[in-house]
């Protein structure tokens, strides 16, 4: 009985030996103990754990950062390439946009000056024709002054190209054309051309005492001058008394 007893208790003992070779054995040979081992040398090589609980083995975080450390420059230089693309292209555009602006003021200034020329074109086309049809204007008025029906036949005939007349003038006047209203008014070279001079004391001197022959301004264009008479200042009159004192002095 006893020796059963002992004999069990040399099995126990020996499994409990084997059992503490077994765990001496795996605390050496295991890889935690290298992977501490490595982390003290080199610190980058600490095995990263992702958000999912993956382990990442320290050699692959080590490729990842020599792969990356090389492309940071190649970043920077493809950035700053890419800022100078922009700015020469906004240079580009600002170029553009200041040229469709001169183009755009010179097409405009163009346009202003093509309409001034042609509205003056017309308006010289327009006075060159009136003043063609102005001296008719002129013989209906003399005729109209002159001739003094006697008889029923002249006084229709008179009557009939005297309508002819008004529908003349009335043409005029729907184009803008008016007569100037020339006597009375002080002479102005602008609008009257002296034709003759007539001393006078009824008027003041450089007054129009005449119109001669009428004239025609279209708008404020001056289509014909008017012919005019002038008041020019009274000669003074020689007394006999003065000119026997003037034939004492000889």
């Amino acid at each position: 009985m006893i020796d059963e007893e002992n004999q069990h208790e040399s099995v126990q003992n020996s499994a409990s030996d084997s059992s503490a070779s077994s765990v001496s054995a795996g605390d050496a040979a295991s890889p935690e103990g290298d992977f501490a081992a490595e982390s003290a040398i080199d610190p980058t090589l600490a095995a990263t754990t992702i958000d999912d609980g993956v382990t990442v083995p320290p050699e692959t975080v080590q490729a990842t950062v020599v792969d990356q450390e090389p492309g940071a420059p190649e970043g920077s230089a493809l950035l700053g390439e890419k800022d100078n693309e922009i700015k020469l292209l906004k240079a580009q555009l600002e170029e553009r946009t200041n040229q469709c602006v001169r183009i755009a003021a010179d097409f405009d200034n163009y346009r202003k000056r093509t309409q001034r020329e042609r509205e003056d074109l017309e308006l010289q086309v327009k006075c060159s024709t009136i003043n063609e049809l102005l001296p008719v204007v002129d013989n209906f008025e003399r005729a109209r002054s002159q001739i003094k029906p006697q008889t029923d036949q002249e006084t229709t005939i008179h009557k009939s190209y005297q309508s002819v007349y008004k529908q003349l003038v009335d043409c005029l006047k729907r184009i803008g054309v008016a007569p100037m209203r020339s006597e009375g008014k002080e002479f102005d070279p602008s609008f009257h051309e002296a034709v003759m001079r007539q001393p006078t004391d009824e008027h003041p001197e450089g007054t129009v005492i005449e119109e001669l022959v009428r004239g025609y301004v279209l708008g404020e264009r001056v289509l014909r001058h008017a012919l005019v008479k002038v008041a020019a200042p009274p000669e003074p009159v020689i007394t006999s008394e003065e000119s026997d004192q003037s034939g004492a002095q000889n």
